[in-house]
Order: C-alpha cells, then structure tokens, then sequence
C-alpha cells in the first residue's frame, strides 16, 4: 500500500520538478512556442491538483494532397502562357505555313597568274593584277546590295512569287504592297551569304517556295556576279593598256631629250666621244714626254763633245725647249682652267657628257620597262585574267527544309516555359512580401 504512494509521490516530485524546470525556461518570442509552452504549464498544473497522468498528444497523419486555389491558378496560367500558344505555334507551323526549298552554291574569283618580264622591272605584275580578295568582297556586298534585286526582280518577277503564299502565309510570305525596301529585306531573310576571306570563297544559300524558282533564282544571282566580275575586268584591263601607253609615251619623249641634249652637245664641241678624244691626247702626251727624253739624251751627248756655239748644241737646246712648250699646253688641257684657244676644258666636258650619257641610259632603260609592261598589258587585254571560278554548281532541291518546324517549335516552348516558370516566381514572391 505504501508503494504505490511512494511511486505517486516520486511521479508527483518529478512532475513538480518538470514544472520547476518549465517555469525556468524563459518565453519564447515566437507565438507558437509560446502557446505551446502554456499548454504544457497547464497541464503540470492539472497534474499537480488532480494527481492524473501526463497525457502526450500524437497529431494526427497527414492526409492526401489536396489542390488548392492557387494550383488551380498556375495550371490555369500555364495553359494560357505555355499551352495555348505552343498549341497555336504548331498549327501554324504545320498547318499553315508554306513549304520553302533551298539551293545551295558556292563560288570563288580567281585571277590568272601570268609570268612576264615585268616581274624583272620591279614587280609590276603585283600592281597590274592583285590577288582578288577586292573583288570577292565587292561581290559579297553586291549580292546583298538592291541593285541586284531590282534586276532580279524585273528578270523573274520576284514580288509575284514570294507573295503569292501571303494570304495563308504571312508569317513566312512576302507583303503585296511593299516598297523596294520591303523587299531588299525580305531578299536579306532568303538568301543567305557566306565569305571566307582567308581563302576567299563564298557560299549561296537560296530559299524559295518551289525548287525550280530556288535552282534558276541561284543561277541568276550567279550569272549576275559574273557579269560584275567581267566589268570589273574590263575596267581594270582598260585602265592597265591606257597607263602603260601613257607611260610608253613619256620615256619615248624622255630618250628623245636625252639623244637630242647628246647631239647638240657633240656639235657644239665638236667631239663625238670625249672619252676616246681625250685617250688620244693622253697618247699624244706620252709622245711627246718620250721625244723629250731622246732630245735629253741628245743634248748630253753633243754639248760633251763640243762647245756652246756648237750649232748642234744650239739645235738640241732649242728642241728640248719646243718639247717641253708643247707639253705645257697639252697639260693646259686636262685642268680646270680654260686652254688659252678659248676651247671649254676637259673636265668640264667629261662631266657634262658622263651626266648626258647617265641620262641617256636611264631614259632607254625605262622605255624598255614600259614596252614590256605595254606587251604585258595587251597581252592581259587579249584574255580574261579574272573569272568566277564555281566549285559547287546550283543544286535543285528534292525536300522542302523550310520552315524548320521542329527547332522553331522547340525554341517557342523552351522560352515560353521560361517565361511562365519566372513569371510565376515572381508573382508569389511579390505576394509574400505583403
């Protein structure tokens, strides 16, 4: 009997000891813990007057998921932002939209590499040619320029077959009242253009709604280029001959300068070459200094056997005497100074010729370049040294590629799932923050 009042006291003393414990534990600032804690203070407070057991409460499990309000919303606004429209995107796509075939071309301007003796006189062969890359990237930009679609246009009638799809179709369609801006755009949307400039070829992409149109659009755009490329030739081969017959011209009138100052300079001094003249004076000085040494040699003889008024002593005197005049004034004639005749030096007159001379050569040495670069530019003239060179003929298409379905479906629902995924996160936490 006394266990049991023992056990109820220890259960009480523990009891009054949780609650001891409770009343210690400081409030919690959150009103749930707090309710939570009241609740436990009463219940030690019911234990304590009635003597009754501490009863442990067991929530309840968790019943189904049930859809609430707000599920509701975003499935509804999920149909309407992701759904509806991919539904409408892909009945379009398949339903509505036209059938587009493609060509594909590829070409490339090359130029012809022609050897001459121009390369011999400075490279002139670089200057007259080039190595085209100009010309690709002019064609580049005349593809896509509206000149070529108004030729087109007037040619194949492009307006005609691009809008008649329009009224089913206008997505993909071309509009029936356009301007030539409208339709220089639209031109820019089919027919796509590829450069590479470090090999210089270039690809052409053409779309249209029937393959015929897509083959002949192709060889037109093609046949167009070439015609640009021959103007391009024709040109640059005019301007080459009209420059080298003007450059011919002017060394033939710069050698007849150069002969006619070296005629006039040979009459006016009588001397046709003063190089030879002046060898023959220098032979004649040299004579002269040898007779000197023999009239030496004589005089030294003669005055050793004989008097002063020996007439032979007189002779041989007079004889060194005449040598040594004669030497003095052919040396008169290689100086700087005038000769006492009145007659230019020779310096002077070497140095005049060698600069006539120096002119001379130079003028016949440029006709020679210029004659060369005329036979080379003629010789240009007579053949086509730039051509349109195709490596991928038009093809014709057998399969409509366009539009591509599949991809313009697939991006449409990608960011219409985006669209709706960050939309709907934003909303609820804008909500929250309320």
């Amino acid at each position: 009997m006394d266990r049991p009042n023992a056990g109820q006291g220890g259960r009480k003393g523990r009891t009054s000891g949780k609650a001891d414990e409770s009343e210690t534990v400081p409030k919690a600032d959150n009103p749930r813990a707090e309710r939570k804690a009241a609740r436990r203070a009463a219940a030690e407070e019911s234990r304590k007057q009635g003597g009754e057991p501490q009863v442990i409460e067991i929530r309840p499990i968790a019943g189904k998921a049930r859809m609430r309000s707000r599920h509701w919303g975003l499935f509804l606004v999920f149909m309407l932002m992701v759904i509806a429209p991919i539904s409408g995107v892909a009945y379009y796509l398949y339903g509505v939209a036209a059938d587009q075939y493609a060509s594909t071309s590829g070409f490339s301007v090359r130029n012809e590499d022609v050897s001459s003796p121009a390369e011999l006189m400075g490279g002139l062969t670089q200057f007259m040619g080039g190595s085209g890359g100009g010309e690709a990237d002019m064609l580049y930009e005349f593809i896509q320029s509206q000149d070529l679609v108004t030729k087109l246009d007037e040619r194949l009638d492009l307006r005609d077959h691009y809008t008649a799809p329009y009224a089913a179709d206008p997505v993909f369609g071309l509009e029936p009242d356009g301007t030539i801006e409208d339709l220089v755009r639209y031109w820019h949307r089919i027919v796509k253009v590829s450069y590479d400039q470090s090999t210089g070829l270039i690809s052409l992409h053409v779309r249209a709604f029937s393959p015929e149109m897509a083959h002949r659009l192709s060889q037109e755009i093609i046949a167009e280029s070439q015609v640009l490329v021959n103007a391009l030739n024709f040109t640059a081969r005019n301007d080459m001959l009209k420059y080298a017959e003007q450059d011919l011209a002017d060394a033939v009138d710069r050698l007849k300068e150069a002969r006619e100052a070296l005629s006039h300079f040979r009459s006016r001094t009588q001397i046709v070459d003063p190089e030879s003249d002046l060898q023959g004076r220098m032979g004649v000085l040299a004579s002269l200094q040898q007779q000197l040494a023999q009239a030496l040699i004589e005089f030294d003889l003669v005055s050793t056997d004989s008097g002063t008024d020996d007439p032979r002593v007189t002779s041989a005197a007079r004889r060194i005497e005449v040598i040594r005049d004669r030497i003095s004034q052919e040396r008169l004639t290689f100086s700087e100074e005038e000769p006492l005749d009145g007659t230019e030096s020779y310096p002077t007159l070497l140095a005049e010729y060698e600069g006539l001379m120096v002119d001379r050569e130079y003028s016949e040495g440029a006709y020679a370049a210029s004659l060369a670069a005329l036979d080379v530019a003629r010789a240009n003239a007579a053949r086509q040294s730039r051509y349109l060179a195709s490596y991928l003929k038009p093809t014709i298409p057998e399969r409509a590629e366009y539009p591509q379905r599949g991809m313009i479906l697939g991006l449409a629902s990608l960011f219409l799932v985006l669209f709706w995924a960050i939309s709907s996160m934003m909303f609820y936490a804008l909500r929250d923050r309320k």
